[in-house]
């Protein structure tokens, strides 16, 4: 019955514009609405990344839950953790719609959206008033597009959530935001990196100046580039990166007409992109600092492909379009069917099984 809900949610949901779509969607999470299969609880699938006890491995990427509005219900569809955001200091509309598009022959979203969103006010009175419940929830924090000073607003960011998420991405990889890219570049990362740290343990209370802190990289890098990042996150005490953010490539699309539309492509076609970043990474960073997946992940052998890859927690957004809200559930109930048929007993012992093959592989 959740497949029959979900297919036919999903079919009404594709007759409309994806901007609104989504919004319905959310909606329908406020609402409890659809009715998903409970997704499997086994210690097998628990894991420890960061100082942060997760009952899984799969995440719900920033980008869905831009304004904190229902990272609970996110959670009850079976993630692990759920990141809500891009937030920035200031409310800002993002860029002219349309500009989200779906590409449906590729499993793949190209979107311009330009970090709209309520500001930290809204997002942080939403996280207030769930203060008290359980689960993992981080919070993405960007930048203004008009910002005299960004790397100011990600230091607010840092002081306005590192009370209230269970950990803090700093998002300098959006496509859709002029020059926010530039901020990967060596110079400007090591002083972002040093400020928001800084401004982390300012922080009077002690577990707050321990909140976890998670740069998120782009996947369209050169591997000089690379280790310049990497570099950097091994001088400034960080706990981990996020790999990767959309990309600007249209290689091998099918649907030629609405590649051409400007913005950030997620979905299937990013998928071996984003994995030969994240194990290039791994072995420029080594085994300690935490490597979050994201790109292309719709399943379960996906999601454990990035684990081998080198990643610690995978996050998917783009697959929920396509897969539907039941899709985590299905996701960790496969995965579960794979560690059994290979004798595996935890999901964390098949980290870095192939890193070696996929960063062996051309940029």
């Amino acid at each position: 019955m959740t497949g029959l809900f979900d297919g036919v949610g999903r079919r009404l949901l594709f007759t409309l514009d994806p901007e609104t779509a989504h919004g319905l969607s959310i909606k329908a999470l406020k609402c409890g609405l659809p009715p998903v299969r409970p997704a499997p609880k086994d210690p097998r699938l628990a894991i420890r990344v960061a100082g942060i006890d997760l009952p899984n491995p799969l995440g719900m990427a920033a980008g869905y839950d831009k304004n904190g509005e229902v990272p609970d219900a996110i959670l009850s569809l079976g993630f692990g953790f759920a990141e809500i955001g891009s937030v920035t200091p200031r409310p800002q509309p993002g860029n002219p719609k349309p500009r989200i598009f779906r590409l449906e022959r590729d499993g793949a979203v190209i979107n311009r959206l330009g970090f709209n969103n309520e500001g930290h006010d809204a997002c942080a009175a939403r996280l207030v008033a769930r203060h008290g419940r359980s689960g993992i929830v981080g919070v993405n924090i960007g930048a203004n597009k008009d910002s005299t000073d960004r790397i100011a607003d990600y230091e607010a960011g840092v002081k306005r959530f590192a009370p209230l998420g269970s950990y803090l991405t700093v998002n300098i990889s959006s496509p859709n935001t002029p020059g926010l890219r530039n901020m990967q570049a060596r110079t400007e990362l090591g002083e972002l990196l040093a400020r928001v740290v800084s401004a982390r343990g300012a922080l009077a209370d002690a577990q707050h100046r321990a909140r976890p802190i998670f740069l998120k990289i782009a996947p369209d890098l050169s591997d000089p580039e690379l280790e310049d990042i990497a570099a950097e996150v091994l001088a400034h005490p960080i706990e981990g990166v996020i790999v990767s953010n959309t990309t600007l490539s249209r290689d091998g699309l099918v649907e030629t007409a609405q590649a051409k539309e400007a913005g950030g492509l997620s979905g299937k076609p990013l998928f071996a992109r984003s994995t030969i970043v994240l194990a290039k990474m791994r072995r420029l960073l080594g085994s300690e600092i935490a490597i979050v997946g994201v790109g292309g992940v719709d399943s379960a052998e996906t999601a454990l492909e990035k684990i081998r890859a080198g990643a610690d927690l995978v996050q998917l957004y783009t697959g929920l379009i396509y897969g539907g809200l039941a899709l985590p559930g299905r996701i960790l109930r496969d995965m579960l069917k794979i560690l059994d048929r290979d004798g595996i007993k935890t999901v964390a012992a098949l980290r870095d099984t192939r890193t070696g093959h996929w960063a062996a592989q051309p940029l």
